[in-house]
């Protein structure tokens, strides 16, 4: 379908305009997620025992800082199904693997409490650090466990010797209300997951994932249940925990390794995964990967960034820093990256090949191409030589306008032919 030409002559740091190019680059601003663990500690005491209650709290608010007491450590709050099909069972829990024996031990421990919406359960260590390790490595591991906030831990004592320690997931509803939600939460997902096979390849699924949350799922800090999937199934709604959340919960229903991050983007608290695709580990943003998130003053309409799909180490620590809670690989490999995959990575000067691209998108009447380039050099030739000295017309007959977005930590250039 030929594309019905725009009139449009703007003179602005909006539009690229043919006479007088000039361009608008995105302004980078992010609004991250933070939690804090409050410990309030009070002691029981009787003839034979004592105990030490400790509460595990967590600040729902997305963007805080706060100086922490020495004392206070973070932990982020995590969840998951109802109940694990066979396909989930098969899946490899990424954070489990790290632990060492006794913590493996308290992990199961801690997730069958949790599935089975117990009251408490004795855990077979007295190492309060252990059971935090294991606690996490499960948060990290299941995104899905929507009706738990945190956990409180009983130690028992007898003659000022320890002898035992309860573990007490902190409820934020009744095993009926779970019920209730998980069922809504099903009839979303399987809307969702309406599009994709169990049998598709890897990378097909990964980009699935990526493109329906970032398409149907809005960034709102404000929405309720911002840390768990009922804000992203329910609200299509959440922030960064929901968004990551959700992605473990999603691949992993499909089959696909995938565990929660934790760490820092530009200063503050995030969360995004590692996700393992066709035997290669990969980092996915989707929070990210949504890009009302990191404009959310453009007037153009919300568009998947697909810089953050399937990204390796050192394109991540660009931007992303991680927490130490469990070990994590280095990510090198680019054979499922999106631009590799869908044939939009350039790793020499080809102008030709890139106008063909150009042209083939304007002429479908498409809305966007995002292009990939393997240095800062090339980029900054195709940025030269399509806007600065506008070739772009060259390929896209009678075109009169272009919208161009510039990522120069990625080397990617994306342009957009819709209207503003």
């Amino acid at each position: 379908m030929k594309r019905k030409v725009r009139k449009l002559f703007f003179i602005c740091s909006a539009a690229v305009c043919l006479g007088s190019l000039t361009g608008c680059r995105i302004t980078e601003q992010f609004e991250v997620l933070k939690t804090e663990i409050l410990k309030n500690d009070v002691t029981l005491e009787n003839s034979q025992k004592q105990a030490t209650e400790v509460m595990f709290a967590s600040e729902e608010t997305d963007s805080y800082q706060t100086e922490i007491p020495v004392e206070t450590e973070f932990v982020t709050e995590m969840n998951e199904p109802t109940e694990m099909n066979e396909d989930m069972a098969q899946v490899p829990n990424y954070a489990y693997l790290y632990l060492s024996e006794e913590e493996k031990q308290v992990y199961h421990e801690v997730l069958n409490t949790v599935l089975e919406h117990a009251e408490k359960a004795e855990v077979s260590t007295l190492d309060t650090q252990v059971l935090e390790r294991a606690y996490k490595a499960v948060c990290a591991d299941y995104g899905g466990l929507f009706w738990m906030s945190g956990y409180v831990y009983t130690q028992y004592t007898r003659d000022r010797k320890l002898t035992g320690m309860d573990f007490a997931p902190k409820y934020t509803m009744e095993f009926q209300e779970r019920q209730m939600i998980q069922q809504q939460i099903d009839a979303s997902v399987e809307e969702l997951l309406a599009g994709i096979s169990i049998t598709d390849s890897d990378y097909d699924k990964a980009k699935y994932i990526f493109e329906i949350l970032t398409q149907n799922v809005d960034y709102d800090a404000s929405v309720e249940n911002n840390q768990n999937i009922i804000s992203a199934f329910l609200n299509r709604a959440t922030v960064c925990q929901g968004y990551a959340s959700a992605a473990q919960y999603l691949l992993r229903l499909l089959g696909i390794e995938s565990v929660i991050v934790t760490g820092r983007a530009n200063g503050e608290s995030h969360a995004w995964n590692l996700i393992k695709l066709d035997g290669e580990y990969y980092y996915m943003d989707v929070t990210w990967g949504n890009s009302r998130y990191l404009d959310r003053s453009s007037q153009t309409e919300k568009h998947v960034n697909y810089s953050y799909l399937a990204m390796t180490t050192d394109e991540i620590k660009e931007t992303h820093t991680f927490d130490n809670h469990f070990p994590l690989p280095e990510c090198n490999s680019i054979s499922c990256n999106y631009f590799v995959r869908e044939n939009r990575y350039f790793s020499e000067w080809n102008p030709e090949q890139i106008g063909g691209l150009l042209a083939r998108v304007w002429n479908d009447g498409g809305e966007e191409l995002a292009l990939k380039f393997s240095s800062p050099d090339i980029y900054d030739m195709a940025l030269d030589y399509f806007i600065t000295q506008q070739h772009i017309s060259d390929y896209c007959e009678n075109i009169s306008s272009v919208y161009y977005l510039e990522n120069k930590e990625h080397c990617v250039l994306t342009f957009h032919f819709s209207s503003l």
